[in-house]
């Protein structure tokens, strides 16, 4: 169909469109001014995204779609529509209930059936860049439209809330019970360790211990000094026992010996010269040699008699050192007994101390459950309320009929469309040269028209029939 075919049909169709076309404004019209005004109140709140002052920690994913839409469903929850419900107290009136009892029969609960009422004009929107939500409530009356907008805002502030420290309060009667219990088991770890103290006789074990260190560390050089004393002194007894007795230190260092020697060296030089002039056989010669072998006698005498004091150093020594060896082995048992003591001690002390910080974690997790159960500020605010609005938001009657005439125009193209095809008729030639299918040869004009334009009709109609005569065919 070509534009000219189109513009003709709707020309000759201009009534039956233009009957289409009012109908429908006038319809909208009508409609749009019987309808009910609807006035729509909007109230506004803001998500805070500042620290906390009770846990000092941001709230995470505040500024979240996922954190905005699960507020806006928070918002159209039941839990907020019956809260709103029971704050303005519309259960109790007896005109809402004679209204449910005539709807539901009185089934259900008035309460559910009022808020399922309230939600199906509330629309909640949340804005695309900001922490900001809109709550907005269409209703007849405006003043009741801005009252449930403000209802609905201060539920959901009130829920918000509610859904903040109810659970704070249930953490903190967990965490009050885990605290006796963590009292409880550091009182008796630190009873414990208290009862050992006393019965071991503790006071400073690590005080004590070091102490018995130093002694047992003490009585070990004391054993080292003395074993290498006895070992000079059993190289001397040795040495006494032998025949090298006479040269030890301290039969040389000897007064008595001394003399000794000086004696028997005088009266061998003073013999040697006797027995020279007198002979072996004569009485002097014989009673020097006898005070000689005297002398002699005396000097092995008081030799036996020093080596004999070597000997008995010798026992004092080793004596001293089994004492010392024994002294050392109990000082060691001791230091193994302290060190078991001090284990053990210390197995308890660290039981002491992982009761203490168990029960520090937990009253610290109880004090701050136990703030933010007692808070009263939620991260929502109220950043406008709602007004009663002038101006209805619904039927907007301009509006209506501007989309009524776009709606008219598409109604009364379609009609006029329909009727055409219904009722086919010749509006232009091309309807008849697509209908018969054979060219056209010519146009009349109407019988009205005369002069020039009688003329033009004529000369147009001589070309329309030379351009339409078909081409002559070759040997005609």
């Amino acid at each position: 169909m070509s534009f000219s075919q189109f513009f003709s049909i709707l020309l000759a169709r201009k009534w039956i469109a233009a009957l289409v076309l009012g109908l429908t404004v006038v319809t909208t019209l009508a409609v749009s001014l019987l309808l009910p005004k609807q006035y729509t109140a909007t109230a506004s709140v803001v998500l805070d995204v500042k620290p906390d002052p009770v846990s000092a920690m941001a709230y995470g994913g505040l500024t979240s779609p996922a954190f905005m839409a699960t507020q806006v469903d928070v918002i159209q929850s039941d839990r907020v529509a019956q809260k709103v419900v029971r704050n303005l107290k519309l259960n109790e009136s007896p005109v809402i209930r004679e209204q449910w009892l005539e709807d539901t029969k009185g089934q259900g609960s008035l309460e559910v059936w009022l808020a399922d009422t309230f939600k199906k004009k509330l629309d909640v929107r949340p804005s695309r860049e900001s922490n900001v939500i809109s709550v907005s409530y269409s209703a007849p009356d405006p003043r009741f439209a801005a009252g449930l907008a403000n209802a609905f805002v201060q539920s959901y502030l009130e829920t918000s809330l509610e859904l903040r420290v109810d659970p704070a309060k249930q953490y903190s009667s967990f965490f009050e019970t885990r605290a006796k219990e963590a009292r409880e088991m550091l009182e008796k770890a630190q009873a414990k360790l208290s009862d050992f103290q006393t019965q071991k006789g503790i006071i400073a074990a690590d005080e004590r211990l070091d102490i018995e260190n130093a002694r047992l560390n003490e009585l070990s050089s004391h054993l080292v000094i003395v074993q290498s004393m006895a070992a000079e002194s059993s190289s001397r007894q040795a040495q006494a026992v032998g025949s090298s007795g006479d040269r030890m230190q301290e039969v040389l260092n000897n007064p008595v010996v001394s003399g000794l020697k000086a004696d028997i060296s005088r009266l061998e030089g003073r013999l040697q010269e006797l027995n020279a002039k007198l002979g072996d056989k004569h009485p002097q010669v014989v009673e020097l040699k006898a005070n000689i072998e005297e002398l002699r006698a005396r000097m092995d005498a008081e030799v036996k008699r020093v080596t004999a004091g070597v000997g008995v150093s010798n026992s004092i020594v080793r004596q001293r050192e089994s004492q010392i060896r024994a002294d050392l082995e109990a000082q060691r048992n001791k230091v193994l007994q302290l060190k078991a003591v001090r284990d053990e001690g210390s197995v308890l002390v660290r039981d002491v101390e992982n009761a203490q910080r168990a029960y520090d974690v937990v009253i610290s997790r109880f004090n701050q459950t136990n703030l933010e159960s007692q808070t009263t500020q939620s991260n929502a605010n109220i950043l406008t309320q709602a007004v009663a609005p002038v101006e209805p938001a619904s039927p907007r009657v301009l509006l209506n009929v501007v989309l009524s005439v776009v709606l008219g125009l598409m109604l009364a193209v379609g009609v006029a469309l329909v009727m055409e095809m219904l009722d086919r008729r010749v509006r232009s030639f091309e309807d008849i040269s697509q209908g018969l299918g054979l060219p056209v040869l010519g146009v009349m004009p109407k019988p009205t028209a005369g002069g020039r334009k009688g003329k033009l009709a004529l000369s147009s109609m001589q070309q329309s029939l030379v351009t339409s005569l078909p081409a002559p065919r070759k040997g005609i």
